[in-house]
């Protein structure tokens, strides 16, 4: 039997069981390992605190007693207290906390509501500012009561432009929408007098010169007409005060009906009356959320995937029937308890 077991003092074997095959490799000193450590612990810092609570004028929107803008002012003003202290910028509170205006208390959401999207087609001749002594008519006078918060107009359009204003009670998701850094895409129907060139379609592409710079079409498709009158669907990713309008008058050509007919993913339904709002389906402002980077509670859905509605739901919902064999048998099992009873 041949044995392969090789001492250690045979010449043969190999040196691989010393530890350091190299001579100018050798253990670390002492001094040497806590300053290893102490770099690692350097870039393993633990994650930054966060400040507990939300912001004082987040929460006051939220109730619905004024804007951030509004509520920071107040704050500056020195006019809101938490408990007896003047609050400041920056404050936070956890709801905990009361809250004075004017040495007044305010009634506070602490939870935040529902989310809800609404899609109000303006006719022309309303504002979209809750107060202005020259124009009484705004798109808040006929929108539905909100037990907690306000609506937030999504931007805005002049009193002479009517089409598609989403309104929602989430502030978030309206400064989302609202930013210039979302990009969001909005699409107009506008009616001009007279011949359009192929060189104004190039220009108003390539950009036009306004008052507060520079401004362009990303897209510009010609939809119809008759006699002096031509349609076009134009999209631009800003929003700047009338700057459709102010776009084609600098070319000297005349804008006679504008409409706004998409905002981001939502478009206004033809079937919409003037004046009518609607609330956005579950499904559309699922992807509403998704497309800005915002999340809200899902919706149930069935084995399908369709979504249920909760209260159509309830009423769907039918109470089981036992089988006749299991029903006699409790019958049974009740008459021996209650006869058992009387024999006691």
């Amino acid at each position: 039997m041949t044995n392969y077991y090789k001492s250690p003092k045979s010449p043969k074997s190999p040196k691989s069981d010393r530890i350091f095959h190299n001579k100018e490799e050798a253990l670390a000193t002492k001094e040497e390992l806590l300053e290893q450590e102490s770099a690692n612990s350097i870039n393993d810092k633990e994650p930054e605190y966060a400040p507990e609570g939300e912001k004082l004028q987040k929460v006051i929107a939220r109730s619905g007693h004024a804007s951030r803008r509004e509520s920071e002012r107040l704050i500056a003003q020195g006019r809101i207290k938490i408990g007896q202290r003047v609050a400041q910028l920056g404050d936070r509170v956890d709801g905990s906390e009361r809250i004075y205006l004017n040495d007044k208390e305010l009634f506070i959401a602490w939870q935040k509501p529902k989310q809800r999207v609404l899609v109000y087609h303006k006719p022309p001749g309303e504002i979209c500012s809750r107060n202005d002594p020259d124009h009484p008519n705004t798109i808040f006078d006929d929108l539905p009561s909100l037990k907690v918060g306000r609506w937030i107009s999504v931007g805005r359009l002049d009193i002479n432009t009517s089409g598609l204003i989403l309104l929602t009670n989430d502030g978030d998701l309206a400064n989302k929408l609202m930013h210039p850094s979302s990009e969001i895409e909005r699409e107009y129907a506008v009616r001009v007098l007279g011949e359009v060139t192929d060189d104004d379609i190039e220009q108003l592409k390539n950009g036009v010169e306004l008052d507060d710079g520079q401004a362009h079409f990303d897209k510009i498709t010609y939809v119809g007409g008759q006699g002096a009158n031509h349609w076009y669907h134009v999209t631009l990713k800003e929003g700047r005060n009338r700057e459709v309008r102010r776009m084609w008058e600098a070319l000297g050509i005349t804008v006679s009906r504008l409409s706004r007919v998409r905002y981001g993913l939502v478009k206004l339904p033809r079937w919409q009356k003037l004046g009518r709002w609607e609330d956005l389906s579950e499904k559309d402002m699922l992807a509403l959320y998704e497309s800005v980077g915002l999340h809200i509670q899902r919706p149930d859905i069935d084995h399908r995937g369709r979504m249920v509605d909760p209260a159509r739901r309830s009423k769907q919902n039918k109470r089981l029937v036992m089988p006749d064999n299991r029903r006699k048998s409790q019958k049974q099992k009740k008459f021996k308890k209650s006869s058992a009873a009387k024999r006691r």
